[in-house]
Parts: structure tokens; C-alpha cells; sequence
């Protein structure tokens, strides 16, 4: 199970629940009985936020800087997730594809910042919409606060996160469609959800500077300084692409580095991780370079399904292996050394997809 916590976790995943939001049973089954009446218009008002002090200000910035991240990995991740859902195998799931959060979904001063500054109060409220899933097509919006789903009145308060998910994990496995009500500008509305299928897996931005990215199965996790380094949506792709070929090709488990590098994402998602946590090699071992490969073969052609320009990709990782070579600790290149073997692969992959798009064939390794 995909995991949530209150330590100002922002992931791709909702943090309602995977199971609720992002994935749930892989069955498309309607419910035969009509949904229940909709809920009467429920007020979103909140108490008035408190004044922004210098501290505040400090916790405001840093907030707005990860919001902004995720809002970038959620949008180039979506495409990905959405349109390899075949090739995710046994990880694809149903989602209605966005995040929700409130004030609660942050600690200490930063549960102030969020109400100052995100304008979050008890109730749940669209963090952000995965491009191209159902609550997209649907019209689902950033701000949008959850009141409702298929009549069922949605928690609030410290809890709601966790609460939500009881409610909406069994609607969204049940369900081609899922009514929302929702509160937009003071009055409510419904919107018709349909249900997508996606690869389930979290996508996390981590909150350091190292050049590098993890996956532990469940998750991916791109660091703050990977995504600065990468600059272009179609390089964060290739990163992006690369750990989600690991968790689906069972990489973690092979290694038994699953629980190392899990531990690691739950330290770098936080607001405020102990990077003493990344003092030398962080206890991750290199990947074998058979493994890597595997990766760079899958994820390129996740690449090219969600429409990104696979031309890019072994100019930006010989970059990253030039500018950030395996001597720097707790860089990508030092846990993916084989970078001339890996860049063969990518050359060979590169001109196979190509040949296949010529000829029109399907984007199948």
C-alpha cells in the first residue's frame, strides 16, 4: 500500500489514499441502484487567516517553491502514468486523477502558511489534476473543495485525508463514473468523474538539492535539485519515465533496496528532511547495469507513448553523467554507474522506436 503521512508530504498520488483517488479494484462495474440525492449547498467559508509573520513569511516561500514543483512533476507525470497504463502491468489501477488537501495536510507553521497562503481551511480542496485522467475531462479545477461523492458528504477536520479514503476507495472500484459535488465559488455544483485506469504509483518531489531520483515499487521520488538540473519537461520526463520502468520491471525488490530507498522518500518528502540522511552513499547500492538498461529500454518507450521527444534522452543523461560523474556522492551517476553501457542501450532503443514510428507499428518494447 502506497504510503500517506502528515509531514507535508506532496504527491502525485492524492493524499486522500492511493486506493481512493489514484488507484483502486481493477474492475469497471457500475452499481445498478441511482446515486442518492445530492447534499445541500455546503458553506466552504473558513475563519480568517492569521497575520503573516516573519516566520510565516519564511514557511510561505518555501511552501509556494514545493507546491509549484509538484504542480510541474504532476503535470509532466500525467501523460506517463495515463498512457502506459498497459505496459504497468499488474500496477496499473482506476483513478479519478487529482490530489486534495487542507490545512491539516501540513505541520506546525507551516498549517498557517497553508491557510495564508494556499487559502486551505477544514475541508478538502483540488490540490491539483492529473492532465488527461477523467476529473480533467470532466472539469474538475485547482481550488475546487470536495463536499460530496455519489451523495456520501466527504470529512473534514485534522482526519480527512485518511477519512476520505473509506469513502471514496469503494465508489471508485465499483464505478465507470463517479458523481462529485464540489463547492466553486460559493455555490455547488456536480460534475460526472469517470474512472481512469493509470499506473499507480506515487510521484513524490523531494525536498534537497542532490541530483538524483529514487523508486522503492511503489513510488518515484525526483529530487528538487534533479528537477533544476533537468529544466525541460521532456527531461524530467526521462527521469520520471526511468524510475516508474524500475517499479514495474520489480527493480527494488530484486535489489533489496526497497526498504533503503523507501526510507529515504519518506525523509526527502517531508518540509524539513534530516539531509544528514544523505551523508555518503545513503546506504543505496549501484544498480547492476543490466537492470539500468532494462529501465532505459522501458522508459524510453514510455517516453515516446506520452508523447515526449525521445531524440533528448542520451544527450541529457551524458550530461548529467559529465556535469555529476559517479565520484559525487549521492548523485544519480553513483547509483546508476553504467553510464557507456546505458547509453549503447539508449542509442539502440532510440533508433528501434524510431523505425516503429516511421512504419507506424505499435510503441511496444
Amino acid at each position: 500500500m502506497n504510503k500517506t503521512n502528515k509531514f507535508g508530504t506532496l504527491s502525485l498520488v492524492p493524499v486522500i489514499a492511493a486506493s481512493a483517488l489514484l488507484s483502486a479494484c481493477s474492475s469497471f462495474q457500475s452499481r445498478p441502484s441511482a446515486p442518492e440525492p445530492a447534499p445541500s449547498v455546503v458553506s466552504t467559508a473558513t475563519e480568517t487567516p492569521p497575520a503573516v509573520t516573519a516566520k510565516m513569511a519564511a514557511a510561505r516561500q518555501q511552501l509556494s517553491q514545493m507546491v509549484a514543483l509538484q504542480d510541474r512533476l504532476y503535470r509532466v507525470a500525467g501523460p506517463l502514468l495515463i498512457n502506459n497504463a498497459d505496459l504497468c502491468r499488474s500496477q496499473a489501477r482506476n483513478l479519478l486523477g487529482f490530489t486534495a488537501k487542507n490545512k491539516y495536510s501540513y505541520t506546525g507553521e507551516f498549517v498557517d502558511a497553508a491557510q495564508a497562503v494556499l487559502n486551505y481551511g477544514d475541508r478538502l480542496e483540488v490540490a491539483s489534476v492529473l492532465a488527461g485522467s477523467g476529473a480533467a475531462r470532466a472539469g474538475l479545477r485547482k481550488g475546487d473543495v470536495l463536499v460530496a461523492a455519489d451523495g456520501k458528504l466527504l470529512p473534514v477536520g485534522a482526519n480527512a485525508e485518511s477519512d476520505a479514503a473509506a469513502v471514496l476507495g469503494p465508489l471508485v472500484s465499483n464505478n465507470k463514473i463517479l458523481t462529485l459535488s464540489i463547492s466553486r465559488g460559493g455555490s455547488n455544483q456536480q460534475l460526472r468523474v469517470p474512472v481512469t485506469r493509470a499506473c499507480a504509483f506515487k510521484i513524490d518531489i523531494g525536498n534537497s538539492d542532490n541530483i538524483n531520483a529514487y523508486s522503492d515499487g511503489q513510488r518515484v521520488m525526483i529530487t528538487r535539485g534533479m528537477v533544476n538540473f533537468a529544466q525541460t519537461d521532456d527531461a524530467i520526463a526521462y527521469v520520471l519515465a526511468k524510475d516508474i520502468a524500475h517499479n514495474v520491471l520489480g527493480h527494488a525488490a530484486t535489489t533489496k533496496q526497497a526498504y533503503t530507498v523507501g526510507g529515504i522518500i519518506d525523509n526527502l518528502v517531508t518540509v524539513r528532511p534530516d539531509l544528514s540522511m544523505l551523508i555518503g552513499t545513503a546506504g543505496v547500492k549501484p544498480m547492476p547495469q543490466e537492470l539500468d538498461a532494462a529501465a532505459d529500454n522501458l522508459s524510453l518507450y514510455m517516453v515516446a507513448r506520452a508523447g515526449y521527444n525521445v531524440e533528448g534522452a542520451r544527450a541529457f543523461w551524458q550530461r548529467l553523467a559529465t556535469q555529476y560523474p559517479a565520484t559525487v556522492l549521492n548523485g544519480y551517476t553513483a547509483n546508476h554507474p553504467a553510464v557507456n553501457y546505458r547509453l549503447g542501450v539508449i542509442d539502440k532503443t532510440v533508433s528501434a522506436i524510431r523505425s516503429k514510428q516511421s512504419s507506424k507499428q505499435p510503441l511496444v518494447p
